[in-house]
C-alpha cells in the first residue's frame, strides 16, 4: 500500500496577530512577539527566554523600542510550544500584535520614582493584557507610563501618563491621548492634568470604548481625533465615563524590584537592538550576579542594570567591557534606534542596519552626541519622529537598470512637539552627503 505523506496544516496568519505573531515572509516565517511588562525582566524570566531562542528562533533576539522581545524565523509547528515556555515564567506574547491593547510601556528606566511607574505600569499590564475585553480593537492601541516628559514619548501613544505629583496617599498624572506615528504622524493631545492614579484605569477603559464605538478598522484614535475634533472626542468619552466606576482602589504589591541604591545605571549598548542568546546570557548572568536579580529593556535597544553596590558597579562595568560591550565603537556609543527592516520584515523597504552603520561613518563627531533612529518603511517603529534626527524609508523607486532603490527622508527633532521633514525622497549617496553636513 502507498503511504500518503500528511498534509500541511493551513494556518491563519491573521488570527495569529493576536497571540503576538507576524508572518515575516513567503516561506511562512514568522515573528513572534513577546510582552513584557515595563521592560522589566527577571533573570528567571530572561533565561528561559534565551532557551526558547535557541530552541526555536536561531538563537538570536532582538529588542524593541516598547521593551518588547522578538524571535525571528519560528516555524508554526513550534508555537504551542514557545507559548508554554513563556507561561512557565509568567510571560505571554497575547495582545503583543493585531487589535488589542498591547503591552504596556516605561522609557524613563531607572529614573527617580521608577517604583511608583513600574507599580502603575504592572496593574495596568495585568487589567489589560490578555483581557478579551480589550482585544479584537479596530487596530493596535498602546499605553505608556513615564516618569516625567523628557523623551517626549507620551506624544506617540493612544494613551500617555506622565507622573507629575507624588504624594503619600494619591500620585497624580497628566493624561495625553491620541498620539500615534505611521504614515501619518500625530502628536497627543492633554486630555486631563494631574489626573489621581484611581481613576486612571475607569479613564482608559472609557477611552477605549469610545474607540471602538466610534472608529471603523483599521484606523487608531489618532484618526478618531482627527476627523471628529477634540471636543467631539471629550464629549463622546464624557457619555461612556457616566457609565462606569468612577474610581478603583489604588495599591497592592505591584511594583518590580526597585533598586537597593541610588548608583548610576549601568548599561549594555546593543546595536540595533539585535544580539545572540550568548551575549544575552552573559548579560543575564551579570544581572544575576550584581543586581537584585532583573534587567531592564530600554526604549533605546539596550539592556540596563542597577548594581547592588558601588563594588558590583565597578564589576559590571569591567565585565561588559570582557563580554563584548565596551562602548567604544561608534554603534555603541551613539544611540541609534534601528528597526529590523527588511533582514525581517515584509514592510521592510531597505537593509536599515547597513544604512545605519553607514550613516556612523559619515555623520560629524558633534552628531554622534544627539539621538538617531531609522525606520525601514513609513510605519516608524523606531520612532524616528521623536529622534534627534530620524531616517524614515519613505518608498522605493526604479533605477535606470531596473532595480528598485530605497528613498529616505530626512527628520530633525529641535523643539517640544513630534520632529518634521528637513530632506525628502533622498536616495542612499545623497542620504550620506546630507548626514555629513547635518550640523554645519
Amino acid at each position: 500500500m502507498t503511504s500518503v505523506p500528511p498534509q500541511k496544516t493551513a494556518v491563519d496568519f491573521h488570527k495569529l496577530r493576536l497571540d503576538g505573531v507576524y508572518r515575516m515572509n513567503d516561506q511562512d516565517e514568522l515573528m513572534l512577539r513577546i510582552k513584557v511588562p515595563a521592560g522589566v525582566l527577571s533573570v528567571a524570566q530572561a533565561g528561559q527566554v534565551a532557551e526558547l531562542a535557541d530552541s526555536f528562533a536561531g538563537g538570536r533576539l532582538h529588542l524593541t523600542t516598547r521593551g518588547s522581545i522578538e524571535l525571528h524565523r519560528v516555524k508554526a509547528e513550534d508555537l504551542p510550544s514557545l507559548g508554554r515556555g513563556l507561561a512557565s515564567v509568567g510571560l505571554t506574547s497575547r495582545g503583543a500584535c493585531g487589535g488589542a491593547v498591547r503591552g504596556i510601556t516605561c522609557s524613563t528606566s531607572f529614573s527617580a520614582h521608577f517604583g511608583i511607574t513600574q507599580a502603575l505600569a504592572r496593574r495596568l499590564h495585568r487589567h489589560f493584557a490578555g483581557n478579551p475585553h480589550f482585544e479584537g480593537l479596530p487596530k493596535k492601541f498602546k499605553i505608556a507610563v513615564e516618569d516625567g516628559y523628557q523623551g517626549a514619548r507620551h506624544l506617540i501613544q493612544d494613551v500617555g501618563l506622565v507622573l507629575v505629583e507624588v504624594h503619600q496617599d494619591e500620585n497624580l498624572y497628566d493624561v495625553w491621548v491620541g498620539g500615534g506615528l505611521g504614515r501619518e504622524p500625530q502628536a497627543a493631545i492633554l486630555l486631563e492634568e494631574k489626573a489621581a492614579e484611581k481613576r486612571i484605569i475607569p479613564l482608559i477603559e472609557a477611552v477605549v470604548r469610545t474607540y471602538c464605538k466610534h472608529t471603523a478598522p483599521p484606523r487608531r484614535l489618532k484618526y478618531l481625533l482627527r476627523t471628529q475634533g477634540e471636543s467631539t472626542f471629550r464629549r463622546l468619552l464624557q457619555q461612556e465615563q457616566g457609565s462606569a466606576s468612577a474610581t478603583l482602589v489604588a495599591g497592592g504589591l505591584d511594583a518590580a524590584p526597585a533598586p537597593g541604591t541610588n548608583l548610576e545605571t549601568v548599561t549594555a549598548p546593543i546595536f540595533a537592538g539585535d544580539l545572540d542568546t550568548t551575549a544575552f546570557r552573559n548579560l543575564v548572568d551579570l544581572a544575576a550576579r550584581h543586581t537584585e536579580g532583573f534587567l531592564v529593556l530600554t526604549a533605546d535597544q539596550n539592556i540596563a542594570l542597577a548594581p547592588r553596590s558601588e563594588k558590583d558597579a565597578q564589576e559590571l562595568n569591567k565585565q561588559l567591557i570582557e563580554v563584548g560591550f565596551n562602548g567604544f565603537a561608534p554603534e555603541q556609543h551613539t544611540i541609534f534606534r534601528v528597526c529590523v527592516g527588511n533582514h525581517a520584515c515584509r514592510m521592510g523597504l531597505c537593509a536599515t542596519r547597513e544604512v545605519a552603520r553607514q550613516a556612523l561613518t559619515h555623520m560629524p563627531e558633534t552628531a554622534r552626541d544627539l539621538s538617531w533612529a531609522i525606520s525601514g518603511c513609513p510605519n516608524s517603529c523606531s520612532q524616528p519622529q521623536l529622534a534627534g534626527f530620524g531616517i524614515v524609508t519613505s518608498g522605493l523607486v526604479k533605477g535606470e537598470n531596473g532595480v528598485r532603490q530605497p528613498r529616505f527622508d530626512l527628520y530633525r527633532r529641535t523643539g517640544q512637539n513630534l520632529g518634521e521633514k528637513i530632506k525628502t525622497g533622498l536616495n542612499l549617496q545623497d542620504l550620506m552627503q546630507t548626514i555629513s553636513q547635518v550640523l554645519q
